[in-house]
């Protein structure tokens, strides 16, 4: 499905192993829900990064994920303001997210893109 915004907020990062259960219950049943309710913000999709075999130049090549985040998420966002907004300040605070989960998270990225039209 097409993208309906302009812009899209990605979230990549790994957890610890013994928390991954955790994680992933409370991003889906409450770190979701929440950032749903922020002005601006569209929808949030989540994936597992895997490994890759990619043809490219007449072979094909693998690519580990091995250093990349395991889990990203992308938000849909209508401005980017909606990141600094105190409803986000206050989405991503809620629930068991910052003091549960967050602390046992590592290699984290955050990037913002514009999608081209």
């Amino acid at each position: 499905m097409p993208m309906t915004t302009d812009f899209a907020f990605i979230a990549s990062m790994d957890v610890a192993p013994d928390k991954e259960d955790l994680f992933n219950t409370v991003y889906d049943s409450e770190h979701i829900p929440y950032n749903l309710e922020v002005p601006g913000l569209v929808t949030v999709t989540r994936f597992q990064t895997v490994d890759l075999n990619l043809a490219v130049g007449g072979r094909v090549h693998a690519i580990s994920r091995e250093k990349r985040p395991k889990y990203t998420a992308i938000y849909e966002l209508t401005r980017p303001e909606v990141l600094t907004s105190p409803e986000w300040a206050s989405a991503v605070d809620r629930g068991r997210w910052p003091t549960e989960v967050r602390p046992y998270t590592s290699n984290r990225e955050h990037f913002l893109l514009r999608v081209i039209r």
